[in-house]
């Protein structure tokens, strides 16, 4: 079964991420998953200072902002999808990434399987 696993990282009161993960640590786990055969693809993702919003309002009309101006203490910082047996082991490999240390937070959803 296919699971998308996003990454939120936690931030500080001054908006800056927060946390401890190394670049060593990911590469880590970029390694033991890919190795593992359950990773088909993911990606951090930019700053969330280039990040563009999009709304469409009551008549159809295109409203476009700078960044996603969530009130939140978090940020979506990239995510990963694998292809694991069950949720039990998509949690287990939440649970290795580095994005769920320091605050971080991991979102497991399994992907919709519509006929097409």
């Amino acid at each position: 079964m296919k699971y998308l696993m996003l990454i939120n990282a936690s931030l500080t009161a001054g908006g800056e991420v927060a946390g401890g993960c190394t670049p060593e640590g990911w590469e880590l786990f970029y390694k033991e998953i890919k190795e593992a055969g359950v990773h088909l693809h993911g990606n951090p993702l930019a700053d969330v200072t280039a990040a563009t919003t999009v709304r469409v309002g009551e008549h159809g009309e295109r409203v476009v902002t700078d960044g996603p101006f969530a009130e939140t203490r978090e940020v979506l910082g990239g995510y990963f999808v694998v292809d694991v047996p069950d949720l039990d082991v998509a949690l287990d490999w939440a649970a290795r990434c580095p994005g769920a240390r320091d605050g971080g937070s991991i979102v497991v959803r399994p992907l919709a399987d519509y006929p097409g």
